[in-house]
């Protein structure tokens, strides 16, 4: 398990799975989400036993006990030592309360101090500005913009993808 200032982040278990179902179903949720359609609870129970052998690193993200979100790591690349991260909070009502800017924190720490990892990179609808700018506080920069790369809601969307480096968190530490 993983200790944020706000979140703990637990692995994943089968009991959780009716949450996902649940956020999954909410378009406010999948708005800005990779999937762009809700999921059965089947189609969960197949990814969750996929993603155990997949090598991807998956966490359920608690808040005060409660089950509020998920988060990890995939596309781990052990050679180059990079792998994309990503998150969600599913309960909207803890939406604008820090839940997912602690969540990406106690990624980060965790991508660079144990999996030794050089470069953490993540995708974001550019229009997210509200996920940017936790981003951005956890230390993340854009380096590309992808335009109209996504055809979500009857229009294109613009991706950016940002990125943190070992040594800018190891700075950010530094600096306390």
């Amino acid at each position: 398990m993983l200790q944020g200032k706000l979140v703990r982040l637990r692995p994943i278990e089968r009991a959780d799975l009716p949450n996902y179902v649940r956020w999954f179903a909410d378009p406010e949720v999948l708005r800005y989400f990779g999937n762009y359609l809700p999921l059965s609870l089947a189609q969960e129970e197949r990814w969750y036993e996929r993603q155990l052998d997949s090598g991807s690193i998956n966490f359920a993200v608690e808040y005060q006990g409660r089950h509020v979100g998920g988060a990890g790591f995939a596309h781990i690349d052990h050679r180059n030592q990079n792998a994309e991260v990503g998150l969600v909070i599913g309960e909207k009502d803890l939406w604008d309360r820090g839940l997912g800017q602690d969540t990406l924190a106690t990624l980060v720490d965790y991508g660079f101090a144990y999996l030794n990892l050089h470069r953490i990179y993540l995708r974001v609808f550019a229009e997210n500005k509200r996920a940017i700018h936790a981003y951005e506080k956890v230390g993340f920069r854009e380096e590309d913009r992808f335009r109209e790369a996504e055809w979500r809601h009857g229009r294109w969307h613009d991706l950016c993808f940002m990125s943190i480096l070992r040594r800018e968190w190891e700075h950010r530490q530094q600096e306390g």
